[in-house]
């Protein structure tokens, strides 16, 4: 059986990963946006794996920043996982999107603009780790949706 540690490590690193001696953020998120743009899985089930990964992400985090003693440890990268998911959802999945998502997903991510950094302020623990990707997530998708309006 595996140990209830090890799984919360394999999900908050990512399958490890988070354990990539560089940025390692920003190979998780290039993981999603390969991920994605090799499968093209449906809105649904991108939703799926976003809620799944939020969750799942919650409570891993949460685990693993408990055992680190450490605030946020940067292999914690199941965050950029789940916000790279929220950037992508109900758009089109093409390899201009994905990257285009990338690209503006990781800027909002290390910037922290705002309205992320007070998310990240204000919250603490598997949440506080997991809701301003999350955010930034979501400002990736808004600024997209209005560059593909126009």
């Amino acid at each position: 059986m595996l140990e209830s540690s090890v799984f919360y490590k394999i999900i908050a690193t990512v399958f490890f990963i988070g354990y990539f001696p560089i940025a390692p953020g920003t190979v998780a998120s290039a993981f999603a946006m390969i991920f994605i743009g090799l499968t093209k899985p449906s809105d649904t089930l991108i939703i799926y794996i976003l809620i799944i990964s939020f969750f799942l992400g919650i409570l891993a985090s949460k685990k693993v920043e408990e055992k680190a003693k450490k605030k946020d440890p940067s292999y914690i990268v199941i965050d950029e996982f789940a916000g790279y998911c929220t950037s992508v959802i109900f758009l089109p999945v093409n390899w201009y999107t994905l990257i285009a998502c990338f690209v503006f997903f990781r800027f909002f991510d290390i910037i922290k603009p705002t309205p992320i950094r007070q998310i990240e302020r204000k919250l603490s623990g598997g949440i506080g780790i997991m809701m301003d990707d999350i955010i930034a997530g979501l400002i990736t998708n808004l600024l997209l949706r209005i560059f593909l309006i126009l």
